[in-house]
């Protein structure tokens, strides 16, 4: 395991004795009068106080939470960026009725999401509320070369008005510009066939409000791409930040780009950064059982990802920070947190920047479950056992030999977990390493050696010479 990994007696050291005594009762769920603060606040949603940002281009008012069109929910009540049930349409129409509502304006979708579905129902949703109302945001997807021809690429462009229903797109996105090969890769879908000489054409024209770009991966086309902002003036970029990115991200993978050079490159030009994943994916909703302590010991009454939250859009030069809101619990706790928006203070930032050093000790695989590696031509489930590993970091149960104080049950946790969590027949003992998955990981993440790592690991645990 890594060599990086702490025991939980010096974990609890580093956060501090007081943190170890109240883990219990930051945890517990039994009948406080705590707790029922904590349940009377959960009902106060305010209707009329979300907190709004200006773009400096077109002086658009748009809402600091912005609603991520990834995870739309389906009728069998999970998300439908995991599987092809059919959209919950009643369902999506609830959700973005209740966001409009309470201030939400900022609706960011993609022809590549919810399996070629999102645009549609997001389309149905926001044509019932008037025009003026909201601001969509959607992409020219990279994902599927076959798409990047010239005339394929203006038909998704055209699909995606007819879609989402509108004669224009408020906010247009080159996807996941850095991926895969990088420069080549971005010159091969936006320049060499002239797709973004069109997109400015048709932003000259006014049927795009605003045109700007998504960034994964190279630093390098993160870089040409701002050096030539005289000539395209980018109106926004979107960009992965959050509290453990902001310092951590290349320590995490040497591909990556920490969020603070992101941020203040874009914040020089003054360019609005929009924000994707200020979860990680969800997992900084989801974080080890000291962190969860440590946060509540904070503030007990404040939910673990509104500490994310907060810290997105405590910086000025962001537009709206996205969140993928699948159930209404999610909508309304984001809600909570943004309306309005009590940016952090210099000591409670300082406070996420030590629990995310803290973090680091507990490395997990930095997957956000986005599901592009998928389908596995070998039919591995790699989400599911990535984020098994991950979970069980998180609770403590990836014991690094057999004399550790929890071998036992942590050996018998993760063992039983893998096998509920990842069908037998899609378990990483199946990789061949053909490595058809990771040139489509946002994060660079080297799968097929995660997943030989993770097999290892468990086959080690199921002969008990770990």
């Amino acid at each position: 395991m890594s060599e990086n990994k702490i025991d939980r007696r010096t974990f609890l050291k580093l956060l501090g004795g007081s943190t170890a005594i109240t883990t219990a009762t930051a945890l517990a769920g039994c009948d406080t009068d705590s707790q029922k603060r904590n349940e009377t606040n959960q009902n106060e949603i305010s209707a009329d106080k979300m907190t709004y940002r200006t773009n400096p281009s077109t002086r658009d008012k748009i809402s600091i939470l912005g609603y991520g069109c990834m995870r739309w929910p389906t009728i069998t009540n999970s998300s439908a960026r995991d599987n092809n049930d059919e959209i919950d349409q009643n369902m999506v129409n609830e959700l973005v009725d209740f966001a409009i509502s309470h201030g939400v304006n900022y609706f960011d979708t993609s022809p590549a999401y919810c399996k070629g579905r999102s645009e549609r129902a997001t389309g149905i949703a926001l044509h019932r509320h008037p025009r003026e109302k909201y601001f969509i945001a959607t992409k020219l997807s990279n994902f599927a070369p076959g798409t990047w021809d010239r005339k394929t690429s203006i038909a998704m462009y055209h699909n995606s008005l007819k879609e989402l229903q509108v004669d224009y797109i408020d906010y247009m996105l080159l996807h996941g510009v850095g991926m895969g090969n990088g420069m080549e890769e971005f010159e091969a879908r936006y320049i060499n066939n002239g797709v973004l000489d069109f997109l400015l054409e048709e932003r000259r024209a006014g049927r795009i409000r605003n045109l700007g770009f998504s960034y994964h991966g190279d630093i390098k086309v993160f870089d040409y791409l701002l050096s030539r902002h005289h000539n395209y003036k980018w109106d926004f970029v979107q960009i992965q930040l959050n509290y453990l990115d902001w310092k951590h991200a290349k320590e995490i993978n040497e591909r990556n780009t920490n969020a603070e050079y992101l941020y203040n490159e874009l914040n020089k030009r003054e360019i609005p950064a929009i924000i994707m994943e200020p979860l990680l994916g969800g997992r900084l909703s989801k974080v080890h059982d000291h962190i969860v302590a440590r946060l509540k010991q904070q503030e007990p009454e404040r939910s673990i990802a509104s500490w994310a939250f907060r810290f997105a859009g405590s910086f000025p030069g962001v537009l709206t920070v996205l969140s993928g809101m699948t159930y209404m619990e999610h909508l309304q706790d984001n809600l909570r947190t943004y309306t309005p928006l009590q940016p952090l203070t210099e000591e409670e930032t300082q406070f996420l920047y030590k629990t995310a050093d803290l973090m680091m000790q507990y490395p997990t695989i930095p997957c956000n479950d986005c599901k592009y590696c998928m389908p596995c031509p070998y039919g591995i489930d790699i989400p599911s056992i990535l984020l098994h590993y991950n979970k069980c970091v998180n609770e403590g149960n990836v014991p690094e030999n057999i004399q550790a104080e929890n071998y036992r049950n942590a050996r018998r946790a993760f063992l039983i977990g893998y096998d509920r969590s990842v069908p037998k027949l899609r378990q990483a003992n199946h990789c061949i390493g053909c490595n058809q998955c990771s040139v489509h990981c946002p994060q660079t993440i080297n799968i097929p050696q995660e997943l030989n790592r993770i097999d290892g690991y468990v086959e080690k645990l199921k002969q008990g010479i770990l």
